[in-house]
């Protein structure tokens, strides 16, 4: 499978207004199984108050965003919202989740305190359930990037709209519980009757305002150079990261490191509600994925010793 991002596209995007809600992050999170309905963010101390790395990164404040008719973001595509104060940053990572790199990626935000958002893509979640698992538990927020990576702007109306539910869907049975109603389009290609399909079902749309071109990268040090040399210019904004990319998790302790020194903030990003997915997709995941043949019970629930 090949993947990629970055691409531009012509043209704006008109999409409808929504409203932001901010407020100041939680200390440190407390794991969950799966994302529950966001509750209200309540009013807390700051992100590393609680945390074991007294130097962390952390997270400076949470924004809820209600995608009511599929709000944009991401200067790249969408020039409504900005919600990102000067020295702000959003990190996102796409195309996992994937053996190695992201529990590496997870183990480095998780050294600095901080929070992500996540776009897996649909097949990758069934195939590595239980690394998605790990995303949802330490706190990281988690949209959708797609079923099979495919490029919308090649598909038929009912071709992307397979992909986009499938991948919600595919995400969903993967956490046991509905995912985030955030997505990002494969390569940034965004077919306008796709846009206007999200904005009907209230997904955001995110693209990005600044991209790492990690996949392009041949060494860790080139990940971080691209990141802080864009930062340098906008002096903020939504990073486009990926954690299928071996680079990227190599590349992440020094990185946070690095927008630590400089001066640089996370921004948690939650949504309002949880995607509202529909029930033939569902349906159809469950059936696609393969039913193990062995049982995974353990050895001491299967075999006992009655005699000795």
């Amino acid at each position: 499978m090949r993947f990629w991002s970055g691409l531009l596209i012509a043209g704006a995007v008109s999409l409808a207004t929504s409203g932001i809600m901010f407020a100041q992050a939680p200390g440190a999170m407390k794991p969950a199984a799966v994302p529950p309905p966001p509750p209200p963010v309540p009013s807390a101390q700051p992100a590393k108050a609680s945390c074991a790395n007294p130097d962390a990164l952390g997270v400076v404040r949470t924004v809820e965003i209600d995608t009511t008719g599929g709000p944009g973001f991401g200067f790249e595509h969408f020039k409504m919202h900005d919600f990102l104060r000067d020295k702000e940053v959003v990190l996102t990572f796409d195309d996992g989740p994937w053996p190695h790199n992201t529990p590496a990626v997870l183990k480095a935000l998780a050294d600095e305190c901080t929070k992500a958002l996540f776009f897996p893509i649909g097949k990758h979640a069934t195939y590595y359930p239980e690394i998605l698992k790990q995303v949802a538990e330490q706190g990281h927020t988690i949209g959708s990037h797609t079923w099979s990576h495919a490029n919308l702007q090649r598909k038929s109306e009912k071709e992307f709209k397979e992909e986009i539910e499938k991948g919600f869907s595919a995400v969903k049975w993967a956490l046991g519980a509905p995912p985030s109603p955030f997505f990002r389009f494969p390569a940034l290609q965004h077919p306008p009757a796709a846009v206007t399909y999200l904005g009907e079902r209230n997904i955001g749309i995110f693209s990005t305002d600044m991209d790492s071109f990690d996949f392009k990268a041949h060494k860790p040090e080139q990940v971080i150079d691209t990141v802080m040399k864009k930062l340098e210019k906008f002096g903020k904004g939504i990073v486009l990261m990926h954690d299928f990319q071996h680079h990227t998790a190599e590349a992440l302790p020094a990185l946070l490191r690095r927008l630590k020194a400089d001066g640089y903030k996370v921004v948690h990003v939650k949504a309002r509600d949880q995607v509202k997915t529909l029930p033939e997709f569902d349906e159809e995941i469950v059936k696609s994925v393969k039913i193990p043949t062995v049982s995974s019970r353990p050895t001491s629930s299967v075999v006992r010793t009655i005699s000795e």
